[in-house]
């Protein structure tokens, strides 16, 4: 764990090196990945079915490339009642919220009498790459099918690996719940070509949204262009700013909340007090060994983690907009008056009462968020990510006649005749 203050000689070459530091995967897959995309555009179903036996280790044929009703509908059976109901409160608040965000069409007349109007429409058909066999995450199905269906996406294909043949109930439930009928037990690079491209069983979507590992990520970088894309996700992160007159252990678990995600993941805690710091830091080291995945979460936090110990607020909200967060917990007697300061995070959870765990699951807004400083300039999942935006143009001769002498000017300057020519023969020009 690196521990800063900013008071400290050499304290800007060290959080440089903090902002700078290496947690994407370096592996490089992009010869493999193209090789995946190239065999699916080629072979298609066949293919699918050789690379499912080769990465996943189960048998499969064209046929049962689609996850049928039955199965699913033996896999829900399977949840317990109260993880339905939990599954079911956290797609309504998610629906909710969402549904909110739909915008309307704009139609303007301007003083020349030219009407102008943008309009939105949804995409046709949205592509969802779930993670798949133990460490499954059905959350991850409801923030990623839900806006789609709130924005009125009329098809949704979720593909999702079977390691094994293993499904895994509670993915198979949220899909429902979501109203995801069409899942596939493909994965890897494989399903993100096959979604791109489409085979035989498969039909090609016009967005690829979801989570995936290192291949995953790559595929949807290779078909970007052919298809729209989400992002292309790192590994997760927090910042927490809070005060002493938080409780030590919580904000240790709020740290850890992050680093068990892997060990690549970043916990960041800026505080304005010292011995609150050191509190701090000795509760997590209390509160690790308690931990299933303990191992992850130390990796994660000697690897990565860091204590930052601030003068003020002010300095607190400078250098959070300098890490541009995932995450952004405010812990402090004002969050609201501080997070009014700061500007760059992929998401915020302002008080004590408010941990960023409560935003993966059931709070509304969406828990696919940008990643690696990327919330400089980029947002979360929304129901934007699954509209698009159509300008139009209406007018009559009168306004024609006030505002194409300057179109026409304008395209003789760029040497573009007939586009001058396509304005001036219907103001009566030879």
């Amino acid at each position: 764990m690196i521990s800063l203050t900013t008071t400290a000689p050499g304290f800007e070459t060290a959080f440089r090196a903090l902002l700078e530091q290496a947690r994407e995967t370096t592996e490089r897959v992009d010869a493999a990945v193209a090789a995946i995309i190239a065999e699916v555009r080629a072979r298609g179903d066949a293919a699918l079915c050789d690379l499912t036996r080769r990465f996943d280790r189960m048998e499969v044929t064209p046929d049962r490339l689609r996850i049928g009703a039955d199965e699913i509908e033996a896999a829900v059976a399977a949840v317990p009642a109260e993880l339905h109901a939990a599954l079911d409160l956290a797609a309504t608040r998610i629906e909710a919220f969402h549904r909110a965000q739909l915008p309307a069409d704009l139609r303007i007349t301007d003083a020349e009498g030219l009407t102008l109007g943008m309009r939105w429409t949804a995409l046709d058909s949205v592509g969802l790459y779930v993670p798949g066999g133990k460490a499954a995450y059905p959350s991850s199905v409801l923030m990623n099918a839900i806006p789609a269906r709130a924005a009125g996406v009329a098809r949704i294909a979720m593909c999702v690996p079977t390691p094994g043949g293993v499904l895994n109930p509670l993915v198979l439930a949220a899909a429902r719940r979501a109203g995801v009928t069409e899942i596939y037990r493909v994965g890897g690079a494989q399903a993100v070509a096959a979604l791109a491209w489409g085979t035989a069983t498969i039909a090609p979507v016009d967005r690829i949204v979801g989570p995936g590992n290192a291949y995953v990520a790559e595929a949807k970088r290779q078909v970007f262009g052919r298809v729209g894309i989400d992002n292309i996700a790192g590994p997760s992160e927090v910042v927490v700013i809070a005060d002493a007159a938080q409780d030590p252990r919580r904000v240790a678990i709020d740290l850890l909340a992050q680093a068990e995600h892997d060990e690549a993941a970043q916990s960041i805690l800026i505080t304005d007090d010292a011995g609150f710091a050191t509190a701090v830091a000795e509760a997590v080291t209390a509160e690790l060994p308690t931990l299933p995945r303990a191992a992850i979460a130390g990796t994660s936090w000697e690897r990565h983690g860091a204590i930052i110990v601030v003068r003020d607020w002010e300095e607190a909200a400078t250098l959070s907009d300098r890490l541009a967060p995932e995450h952004l917990q405010i812990m402090t007697a004002d969050p609201a008056a501080l997070f009014a300061r700061i500007r760059h995070a992929g998401a915020a959870f302002l008080g004590p009462s408010c941990p960023e765990a409560l935003g993966d699951y059931v709070a509304g807004p969406n828990h696919v968020l940008p990643t690696g400083r990327t919330a400089r300039f980029a947002s979360g999942l929304s129901v934007f990510d699954f509209l698009k935006r159509t300008t139009w143009i209406a007018g009559d001769d009168d306004a024609l006649r006030r505002v194409g002498p300057a179109a026409i000017a304008l395209a003789e300057a760029e040497g573009l005749h007939a586009h001058g020519r396509s304005i001036g023969v219907r103001l009566g020009n030879k």
